[in-house]
């Protein structure tokens, strides 16, 4: 989209644009809905972050709170510069993400405990180099693609083997803000020419990025209730002032 006001971080350098006027609202942020719109995720990151310190849980649940907060920074730098450096500080934690999915999925079935983890931190450290160097396009979102398919036949396991009625409706709530937000990021990705018609803008990246918030909340929730149920924590689904949804653990076993 073409500048409205003066620029402070130079011409555009990033490969992808969304459906937005840049500069149209300060010259300090390129897109301005598409940037404030990641603050819900880190602040969702950061209750289940604590939640996740407060009870205990294992440090890979921390990591994976900490890892949404970092997409959600990285997304906001590139979005409020469109520089192709910080394009990357945006896609390249995007792939680190489903590797850490990768692992709290497949780890408690996996017999030797060192291996995957050394093996997805090289793959992630490599994939980060060699996107900083070749820059791939549609090579990075098949490759995204992939390791999120990668994750679905493992989540759908443990949803069948779920009899919490509370943690299923989590899952759906998973699987419902995902196809929101993927309908608003195809709209904003394919018809801008006619949304650009429109009286106004209706910000389907932005909206994305709010959907895909409460989306990673909700799958480290499920996520987090079926670790607890593996190690006979006992968990439940509570409300945060009878919204949001956390895990809270009735009896922590220790050994």
């Amino acid at each position: 989209m073409a500048d409205t006001i003066a620029s402070f971080w130079g011409p555009v350098t990033s490969t992808t644009e969304c459906c937005e006027n840049n500069y149209a609202h300060s010259s300090y942020i390129a897109e301005f809905f598409n940037t404030i719109s990641n603050i819900p995720c880190i602040l969702l990151a950061l209750l289940g972050l604590i939640n996740a310190l407060r009870q205990r849980f294992e440090k890979r649940f921390s990591v994976l709170h900490l890892s949404n907060m970092a997409l959600a920074i990285g997304s906001m730098l590139y979005h409020a510069t469109l520089q192709h450096v910080q394009q990357q500080s945006d896609e390249t934690p995007m792939v680190w993400e489903m590797l850490l999915y990768l692992y709290i999925l497949y780890s408690p079935d996996w017999h030797y405990r060192t291996t995957m983890p050394i093996f997805l931190f090289l793959y992630g450290v490599v994939f980060a180099v060699f996107h900083s160097f070749f820059r791939f396009g549609i090579g990075f979102k098949a490759h995204y693609v992939i390791l999120c398919l990668l994750c679905i036949p493992r989540t759908y396991k443990y949803y069948i083997y779920t009899e919490d009625l509370s943690a299923k409706r989590i899952a759906k709530l998973y699987v419902a803000t995902l196809v929101l937000g993927s309908l608003c990021w195809l709209g904003d990705r394919f018809f801008c020419k006619e949304i650009s018609t429109w009286p106004i803008n209706p910000q389907g990246h932005a909206l994305w990025h709010f959907f895909m918030g409460f989306n990673s909340y909700f799958a480290n929730t499920f996520l987090m209730f079926c670790r607890a149920q593996q190690r006979g924590w006992k968990p439940k689904i509570v409300c945060l002032m009878g919204v949001l949804p956390y895990v809270k653990i009735e009896k922590l076993k220790r050994k």
